[in-house]
């Protein structure tokens, strides 16, 4: 595994934490703890960075751009956007679970 590889996926998680933060802090009802918001929105950062990168034609890094060198390349549209609106889905997803378990 390179170096763009490997920064693409930690900045797919940190988006995916936040987004699951998000969803969590939006979703009082759900009342997850910590654990389940972090793990779920990391797991759906990468998990949704990886379907944004193959339904835009690309994988998570850009080759072209990742034969340049340097973090632009793992600072893309799939990363960001792909890793926080996975990381707020599969948290939502937990959530609803969650929730409907308690019940």
């Amino acid at each position: 595994m390179d170096t763009n590889t490997l920064v693409a996926i930690v900045i797919q998680v940190i988006t995916g934490v936040i987004g699951g933060q998000a969803v969590g802090a939006a979703l009082k009802q759900a009342a997850l703890g910590q654990l389940p918001k972090i793990l779920g929105g990391a797991i759906g950062g990468v998990a949704g960075a990886a379907i944004l990168g193959s339904l835009l034609g690309g994988g998570t890094v850009d080759p072209a751009a990742a034969a340049a060198g340097g973090l632009g390349s793992a600072l893309n549209v799939q990363n960001i956007v792909g890793g926080a609106g996975g990381g707020a889905i599969l948290t939502a997803i937990i959530g609803a679970v969650m929730g409907a378990m308690k019940k």
